[in-house]
This record gives C-alpha cells, structure tokens and sequence, in this order.
C-alpha cells in the first residue's frame, strides 16, 4: 500500500547522467572552438604581418644605398 500512498520517488539518476554528459561535452566543444579561434586569429596575423612587410627582406643590409641590387662588380676583384 506504500507505493499508493506518498510512495517513493521515480528514478531520475539516468537523466542527470545524460544531462552530465551533455554538459561534458558542451564544454569540450567549447574549448575546442577557443583553441580553432585562437588558431584562426594567430593564423591572420601572421599573414597580417607578411602583408605589412611585403617582401622585404630582413637579411638584406641598411648600410648600403640599394641592397636589393646585390654587389658592385668593381668591388670584387678589386
């Protein structure tokens, strides 16, 4: 007669694992499109900064006038 009377309450462990699990797994999606977005962001600076610097070349020397045109042909056997 217990159970027609303020019997006990119904099971409810299986949804709050489903809930638990769904939750663990909206988090990881989550921290899965921060790192895409992190990715993403230091991926466009990147080119950002090929684009700002243009081809310039970092090995080439300041001190000459046009270090683009390479070495004098005077200065080599001279």
């Amino acid at each position: 007669m217990g159970g027609l009377i303020g019997g006990s309450k119904p099971d409810t462990s299986a949804a709050k694992a489903q809930m638990e699990q769904q939750r663990r797994e909206t988090e990881k999606l989550r921290a899965q499109a921060e790192t895409d977005k992190r990715d993403m962001a230091a991926s466009e600076a990147s080119r950002k900064m090929a684009r700002t610097r243009g081809g310039s070349r970092m090995l080439l020397s300041e001190d000459r006038l046009s270090p683009e045109e390479g070495l004098d042909d005077e200065t080599l056997g001279a």
